[in-house]
């Protein structure tokens, strides 16, 4: 079950920062550093963030989120986590849908890390196009995506 989620309430935030880590740690080692903002963050930086969040929750538990900004009719993805205990069980592709299909969005954006390979053919799969690949330092390089819906 989707739900949106109250980032502001001390306790979401500890929840979302509760599998944020473990699955930013995953794309970490992908990536090969571990110099990436989610990883930095704390409870009081979630509830600042400003981002509209969206859990996906089995048996009360949360098991992956999608946080978002929207304007102008373009959706901006900040973050689509799972907790790495439930990869590969259809979360991430749900909580994408879910929010294709929010009304009055006409174009979705999202980054990844390009070293990040699930995540770059998943967005692919999805048909989103690779616009822009930007180097952040020696290690880091981002790839960004777009889709029209």
């Amino acid at each position: 079950m989707i739900i949106k989620m109250d980032i502001t309430n001390r306790k979401t935030a500890e929840e979302v920062l509760s599998i944020q880590i473990p699955s930013y740690k995953v794309e970490a080692n992908l990536i090969g550093s571990y110099d990436i903002p989610p990883l930095k963050d704390t409870i009081d930086t979630l509830q600042r963030c400003g981002e509209c969040f969206y859990g996906y929750y089995s048996e009360n538990k949360l098991c992956g989120a999608l946080a978002m900004k929207t304007e102008n009719e373009e959706m901006d993805i900040h973050r689509l986590i799972v907790d790495p205990g439930h990869f590969r069980k259809g979360i991430a592709q749900s909580l994408l849908s879910y929010a294709e299909r929010q009304e009055g969005i006409k174009r979705i954006i999202v980054s990844t890390g390009s070293r990040n390979t699930p995540a770059v053919r998943f967005y692919e799969k999805n048909g989103f196009q690779k616009v822009k690949e930007v180097i952040v330092n020696e290690q880091i390089s981002l790839t960004f995506f777009e889709k029209n819906v």
